[in-house]
């Protein structure tokens, strides 16, 4: 019997017919048949050298230097093994990320995907034991009516024959949107959020780790996951992101 997508409700067999009706880029509108043309991701989707870490724009003399570090991350490292972003938080990106999270427009989804399984091809990422999608508020899920790192990590763990589960990793606790509160609130914001199932505590021992999410600013979101996994005996934790915002800035997304 099709399935039907969690989030449009429309079978599955017409998600994918419409995937390939010819039609217009969100970003110019000419006429394509990728929801982003080719023209436009020649233009805002240029791979960048980023930090190995936090995956903050670097300067262009550190492209190609592996394991590059941004000042922050020397002075003060972060939890993470590894940080990967496809795409910088700004035009077009932010608007289309908009539209994909808050507006169910899922027909964006692939583009996201395509861009971040070419950046991790890249990077050349070692393929970890367990993709894990950064968890939502049960109200939001509710409001929102799907996970938006849940629809990327499962598209992308199939792509990349990866293990994805969206209940290793719980959100235990309500937190305030972190848009709302300055750049320096948000790691004690989302303190003591997320944990791991309790009966999953074996699976996590030893074991290599990825977690998605769509954007990364402070930072906050991911560290705190990335501390609570070491905590249950991950080995090996990364940070996978559609887009990172500039060092410093603020966005308008709602966790």
């Amino acid at each position: 019997m099709e399935t039907q997508h969690a989030a449009t409700g429309k079978p599955a067999w017409v998600e994918r017919v419409l995937m390939r009706c010819p039609g217009q880029c969100a970003v110019c509108r000419a006429w394509s048949t990728a929801r982003v043309c080719a023209d436009c991701l020649l233009r805002y989707a240029r791979p960048a050298p980023r930090c190995w870490t936090c995956a903050a724009r670097l300067p262009p003399e550190l492209s190609g230097r592996r394991e590059a570090k941004c000042g922050r991350c020397l002075r003060e490292p972060p939890p993470l093994d590894r940080t990967v972003a496809a795409l910088d938080y700004s035009f077009p990106w932010d608007g289309l990320l908009q539209h994909y999270k808050f507006h169910q427009a899922l027909d964006l989804r692939e583009t996201l995907l395509e861009r971040l399984h070419q950046a991790l091809s890249i990077a050349q990422v070692e393929p970890p034991d367990w993709l894990l999608p950064v968890p939502l508020a049960p109200e939001r899920l509710k409001e929102r009516g799907y996970n938006q790192s849940y629809e990327l990590a499962r598209a992308l763990a199939r792509r990349r024959k990866l293990a994805c589960d969206a209940h290793l990793l719980l959100r235990v606790r309500s937190t305030t949107q972190q848009a709302r509160l300055p750049l320096q609130e948000r790691g004690h914001n989302v303190k003591q959020a997320f944990a791991v199932e309790p009966a999953r505590l074996a699976d996590l021992r030893g074991s290599h780790v990825a977690v998605l999410d769509d954007v990364m600013t402070s930072g906050a979101t991911v560290f705190e996951i990335a501390r609570v996994l070491r905590q249950a005996g991950a080995a090996h934790v990364e940070a996978w992101v559609v887009a990172r915002t500039p060092e410093g800035g603020s966005d308008s997304i709602r966790r």
